[in-house]
This record gives C-alpha cells, sequence and structure tokens, in this order.
C-alpha cells in the first residue's frame, strides 16, 4: 500500500515547479533602451529614436542602426530632443511597446 501512495506524493511537488511565480516573485528582464525624443505630438505618446552600433556579419565594419519606437509617456512631458530611458512592455496599443522610465537630460 505504501508504494502506490508514495508516487502521488511526489507529482504535486513537481506541479509547484511548473506552475507560475508567486505575486511577490521579481519580473522577467525586460529591454531597456537609451534613446531621443523625435515626436511628441501624439496624446500620451512618444516616438524615441534608439541608435545601435551593429557589426556587419560579412565585412566586419560598424555601422549605426537607427529604430523609432513609440512609448507610454502618462504625464505627458517629453519634449522633443529630450534623453529617455524606456523599457519594453506589453504591448498598450497597436503600435505602442515600451514605456518611459526616466528622462536622463532635458533638451536645451
Amino acid at each position: 500500500m505504501t508504494e502506490a501512495t508514495a508516487p502521488e506524493a511526489t507529482a504535486p511537488e513537481a506541479d509547484e515547479a511548473t506552475t507560475e511565480a508567486a505575486p511577490g516573485a521579481p519580473r522577467t528582464n525586460r529591454k531597456i533602451r537609451e534613446g531621443i525624443v523625435i515626436a511628441n505630438g501624439m496624446d500620451k505618446t512618444a516616438v524615441v529614436q534608439v541608435t545601435d552600433r551593429v557589426r556587419h556579419p560579412r565585412y566586419r565594419k560598424t555601422m549605426l542602426r537607427t529604430k523609432k519606437l513609440y512609448v507610454h509617456d502618462e504625464a505627458n512631458d517629453l519634449n522633443v530632443g529630450d534623453k529617455v530611458k524606456v523599457m519594453e512592455t506589453r504591448p498598450t496599443s497597436k503600435l505602442k511597446r515600451w514605456r518611459l522610465v526616466e528622462i536622463v537630460e532635458r533638451a536645451r
């Protein structure tokens, strides 16, 4: 009889390891980028230009790649030229997948 109950006792332990993290557990790592605000005409949204240095796979020359990110700005206080730090988040609209973390430097 004890042999039959032993596998049942170990099954819940295995299930606990595969379940989601507890509410107080830390988040997974999210991408953080730094860029410059190039547009702020929309309500609670800004467009941030992020520049990355990448090496060409064949020719090994360093290139600059730019990407436009749509950022959620809850306070609506970003201005064109501000240097900001943004973090990846769940989609908040059709194009917005980033949110404002901090304003590193204000435009002069």
